[in-house]
């Protein structure tokens, strides 16, 4: 479960004693709601369906392939689904490769969602190795499903974005300049992303 708002609120006035970008942004638009995803198989099938798409049609999509294959919970749905299913619920043959891959790694028990290595960097690694789970995805998953307090997706377009606006850069910072100014900030860094989403999506009027 990811960050809750008590504890995002504890790290983002800690960011805001250190950065006072930080502490302007706060004062602009206020503290962010927690973004928490249940652990598990489940919630990373809909990180790979969601891919690409609106929301909409995503929730679509779960919908339809869980009234033909059962309960998306179990990997082993998919595992016993055949192609012509998951296209009928409107999956890719891509995306059906990497639900297919997805599941296999839990029933085979090379991948155990519920014992990630403690070591943020392992972690990412071994989801990364799912077929569809891209480094963004994997961070995602760390800090919205298991709340890991200092994942920094410095990757993000959004974050590199609203790092730069927060801290007064004339340009977009490059995901290198986001990881190295964000090293000041552990072990906080996933609230400063989730805050970073947060500013971005709000409309303000700077003075």
């Amino acid at each position: 479960m990811g960050l809750s708002a008590d504890q995002l609120k504890a790290a983002l006035d800690a960011l805001a004693a250190r950065e006072p970008g930080f502490a302007a942004g706060l004062a602009r638009v206020g503290y962010p709601p927690p973004r928490i995803r249940d652990r598990g198989y489940a919630t990373l099938l809909r990180t790979i369906i969601g891919q690409q798409v609106s929301t909409k049609a995503a929730a679509s999509v779960w919908a339809k392939l869980e009234g033909l294959v059962g309960s998306l919970d179990d990997p082993g749905n998919i595992t016993r689904a055949s192609d012509e299913t998951l296209r009928e619920a409107g999956l890719s043959r891509q995306k059906a490769s990497y639900a297919r891959s997805l599941a296999d790694e839990v029933t085979s028990g090379r991948l155990d969602l519920a014992n990630l290595p403690a070591d943020d960097e392992e972690a990412i690694a071994a989801l990364v190795r799912i077929k569809g789970i891209g480094r963004w995805s994997a961070e995602i998953y760390l800090l919205f499903a298991e709340g890991r307090t200092d994942i920094w997706p410095a990757g993000d377009l959004a974050v590199q974005i609203e790092i730069g606006r927060l801290l007064g850069h004339d340009a977009r910072p490059s995901e290198k300049l986001c990881r190295d100014l964000a090293e000041a900030w552990r072990p906080h860094r996933g609230a400063a992303a989730i805050f970073a989403w947060h500013h971005y999506g709000t409309d303000m009027v700077v003075v």
